[in-house]
């Protein structure tokens, strides 16, 4: 035996052994947000190809702020954001097949579904899509179904797991299996199973649509929070949790056997919960501890141990919560396997990291980029509760792939609980657009024709709306039609509409739209003023009650 034999014995081939993490620049990160303290145990980003979305501190009620991936910078302190909860914000998820919604749960007991404009939020959101009832305590997490349209689990602390179809707004399943706080949930690929994690100490394998635990065992005997995700289409496991000890470890189970883990480790004796994150391509899964600075990274496979070490991200900061890029959304061209939208404890600032397999071709990588999931469904709502599976549709990265997806809200008799609530607003735009010649003379000075010269009406009353007093020119409707409508002799008006769908930047669209929110603010200014003297008038009608009222007893 050579020594070089000897040298590399120990050493395990890998194509993913040197991967290693780059955090962006200051420059392409998002400063100056108020990030939660909240202590609870939760990820608080969301990121998908096109926004990423952050939970905020607020004093009072629960917000989160929404950007798109390229605002990045120092954001200004009232940017807008999402205020509709009345409670703390717990957790958020973006739809996996429309980049334009999001739901979110909350300390106020209910989940909310909202949708987010292509170019952001111009101002504060508090009109939700869709409000699922259900809950009677908070509610701590939720999931959407990897490969159904329109099914969403929500998990809260009255013990339950609801089984929503957002599309009607309604629970189809309510799952009652736990006998104390719910800590995580994980689907697998298709969606057939639930994986969850108690504080009973138990790892349960449910399936969703009956409510039927398959298997459960005791996966952790610490008394921290545990966290699972499904492996693959392999039938594993892997947990993260504490020792009876404290000492923090991971530990990977069958699925279908849950009395003693197929390996289990130690990974350290720090005090934040272990988060996993499961990379279906690349089989790749990571661990991120709360308030820890590194992320490990370990190659899934299918012989003991299961799960083999391969190396870690150190960064001096810790972190308070991370959110990773769908696979979809990395940079192919870098050698991208996958991104972490990672939320800083000490400074305002959400910094990406780009984990990167070095390679020195330029040409697309094929064993590095399988085909990923689409943001396409494979399933119905109806036809995933009826009992159908399937796995999720794929999409080539290199050729086809459809980075995000832009679907507008449309009239739909078979999903009344999305209707958007201001489905008029682009026929607002439509209206404002267009050049309006008003008359302000007196009615009672134009005399109408008589019906046998229909032919002739139309061309009377162009001309006599032509006919403008220099004092209506300079009036200030015409004024503001001038600055934004078209001159005499222009062509005709691309509705506002079109051309915000063509992707044209014009600076009218934003002096529109503060005018626009300087008149809101105006409003609500006014409608303040308007309740706090009605507010008064009421407070002086009793005052003058009491005092008649005491004349009269002095009189008596």
């Amino acid at each position: 035996m050579t020594n070089s034999q000897v040298w590399f014995r120990g050493v395990r081939s890998s194509k993913f052994r040197h991967v290693y993490g780059v955090p962006f620049k200051r420059e392409r990160c998002y400063d100056n947000i108020k990030i939660t303290r909240n202590a609870h145990d939760s990820n608080f980003c969301a990121v998908n190809p096109k926004f990423v979305a952050i939970v905020t501190e607020v004093a009072g009620g629960g917000a989160f702020l929404v950007l798109p991936l390229d605002n990045t910078g120092r954001l200004d302190f009232n940017a807008s954001r999402v205020t509709g909860h009345k409670g703390p914000v717990l957790d958020i998820k973006w739809n996996p097949f429309n980049d334009n919604i999001i739901a979110s749960c909350s300390d106020d007991c209910t989940v909310k579904l909202w949708h987010i404009p292509d170019g952001g939020l111009s101002m504060h959101l508090t009109d939700w899509l869709v409000e699922l009832h259900g809950h009677k305590r908070r509610v701590a997490y939720i999931e959407w179904h990897p490969t159904a349209e329109n099914i969403l689990l929500s998990a809260g602390f009255d013990y339950l797991i609801f089984v929503w179809d957002v599309g009607k707004g309604e629970a189809v399943k309510v799952i009652d299996c736990h006998s104390d706080v719910i800590y995580c949930m994980s689907f697998n690929r298709d969606g057939s199973l639930l994986a969850t994690t108690c504080k009973d100490k138990k790892l349960r394998v449910i399936e969703p649509r009956r409510g039927i635990v398959l298997s459960e065992g005791v996966c952790h005997s610490g008394t921290k929070a545990s966290k699972c995700t499904f492996l693959g289409s392999q039938g594993k496991v892997l947990t993260t949790g504490f020792s009876r000890y404290s000492d923090r470890q991971y530990a990977v189970w069958d699925q279908h056997d849950l009395t003693k883990p197929l390996a289990c480790e130690t990974i350290d004796s720090s005090s934040g919960v272990v988060f996993p994150y499961y990379d279906y391509d690349t089989n790749i899964v990571y661990l991120a501890g709360k308030g820890d600075g590194n992320i490990r990274y370990y190659e899934v496979v299918d012989e003991a141990p299961y799960v083999h070490f391969l190396n870690q991200f150190l960064s001096g900061n810790p972190q308070r919560g991370l959110g990773f890029m769908p696979k979809r959304g990395v940079n192919t061209a870098s050698c991208e396997v996958f991104r972490f939208y990672k939320l800083h404890t000490s400074r305002g600032l959400c910094e990406p990291i780009s984990m990167i397999v070095p390679r020195k071709s330029d040409c697309f990588q094929e064993d590095l980029y399988p085909d990923t999931a689409a943001p396409l469904p494979a399933l119905t709502a109806k036809d995933w509760l009826s009992g159908m599976n399937a796995p999720p549709l794929l999409i080539s990265m290199k050729t086809g792939v459809t980075i995000s997806t832009h679907k507008p809200r449309t009239n739909n008799k078979d999903a009344p609980a999305l209707q958007p609530q201001d489905a008029n607003n682009r026929k607002k735009f439509a209206f404002l657009s267009r050049e309006t010649t008003p008359d302000y003379r007196p009615l009672g000075t134009w005399q109408p024709p008589h019906d046998n010269h229909a032919n002739d009406i139309e061309q009377i009353q162009v001309n006599e709306k032509s006919q403008k007093t220099n004092a209506n020119q300079n009036t200030k409707f015409h004024q503001l039609q001038r600055m934004f409508g078209k001159q005499t002799g222009d062509a005709e008006p691309v509705p506002l509409y079109k051309q915000i769908n063509q992707g044209d930047v014009f600076s009218t669209e934003h002096e529109l739209r503060l005018a626009f929110n300087r008149q809101g603010e105006e409003l609500r200014i006014v409608k303040r003023q308007l309740q706090n003297s009605q507010q008064r008038v009421r407070e002086l009608e009793q005052l003058v009650a009491a005092l008649q009222a005491r004349l009269q007893r002095d009189g008596s």
